[in-house]
C-alpha cells in the first residue's frame, strides 16, 4: 500500500511540475510575411528561378531540334553518321539534364541562393524567439504553421507579434498596427518587448519549383 501511495506521490509531482511549465506558440508564416527583407528575398529568389528556367528549356528546345531534324535526314544518312548525330544528341540532353540539376538539384544553385537569403532572416527570427522564451521562463514554444497539428489555441498565448517587435530591433518589420494576419484577424496590442521599424510590405510568393 505505500508503494502505491509512493508511486502516486510521485506522479501527481510530475503532473503539478508538468502544469506550472508555461507554454506559448508563434505563426511563423504570419512572422516572415510581415518581415519585407523576407518578401524582398522571395522576389529575388523568384527571378533567379525563372531565369534558369528559361535556360534549361533553351536547352531541351535545341536538343528537341536536333532530335527532329535527325529524324528527317536518318534514312539518307550512313551508319556512321547517324551513330554520330545520335551521340550529339544524347550527349546535348545529358547536359541539359545537368543543369537542370546543377539549378533546381536537392543543393542546387537555387537551394544555395535560399540559404544565402532566407536562413540569416530565420536565425534573426529564431533569437527572438529565444530571447522572449528565456525571459518570459516559457519551457515549450510551438510554431502554429509547422507540422505540429494545434486544433486550438488561445490568442493570448500568441507570441507572434512580441517576436516580430524583437527582430525590429534588428531588421526592419511591419508596424503592428499594419500587420496582417493570414485569418484575417487583427494584431494583438503593443508590448514593450521590441520596435518595429517603418517599411511597405511585400505580398508576393514563389512557388517551389517541382522537379
Amino acid at each position: 500500500m505505500k508503494k502505491i501511495f509512493l508511486t502516486l506521490a510521485i506522479v501527481l509531482s510530475a503532473f503539478a511540475v508538468t502544469l506550472a511549465q508555461k507554454y506559448a506558440f508563434v505563426d511563423s508564416d504570419y512572422i516572415l510575411e510581415n518581415i519585407p527583407e523576407y518578401q524582398d528575398a522571395l522576389d529575388i529568389l523568384d527571378e533567379f528561378s525563372i531565369e534558369w528556367q528559361k535556360e534549361i528549356e533553351q536547352k531541351f528546345q535545341e536538343v528537341d531540334a536536333l532530335y527532329k531534324e535527325y529524324q528527317a535526314e536518318a534514312v539518307l544518312l550512313p551508319e556512321d553518321m547517324k551513330r554520330q548525330r545520335e551521340n550529339e544528341i544524347i550527349q546535348k540532353e545529358k547536359t541539359a539534364k545537368d543543369l537542370q540539376k546543377q539549378r533546381f538539384g536537392r543543393d542546387g544553385d537555387l537551394y544555395q541562393k535560399r540559404r544565402e537569403l532566407v536562413e540569416p532572416i530565420q536565425e534573426k527570427i529564431y533569437n527572438a524567439i529565444e530571447a522572449i522564451a528565456e525571459s518570459a521562463n516559457y519551457a515549450f514554444v510551438f510554431d502554429k504553421a509547422g507540422s505540429l497539428t494545434i486544433l486550438f489555441a488561445k490568442a493570448k498565448f500568441d507570441l507572434s507579434d512580441e517576436v516580430l517587435d524583437e527582430v525590429g530591433m534588428v531588421m526592419q518589420t511591419v508596424r503592428r498596427e499594419d500587420r496582417k494576419r493570414p485569418d484575417g484577424g487583427q494584431p494583438s496590442s503593443p508590448s514593450s518587448v521590441g520596435n518595429t521599424g517603418n517599411s511597405n510590405n511585400t505580398n508576393k510568393m514563389i512557388d517551389q519549383h517541382k522537379q
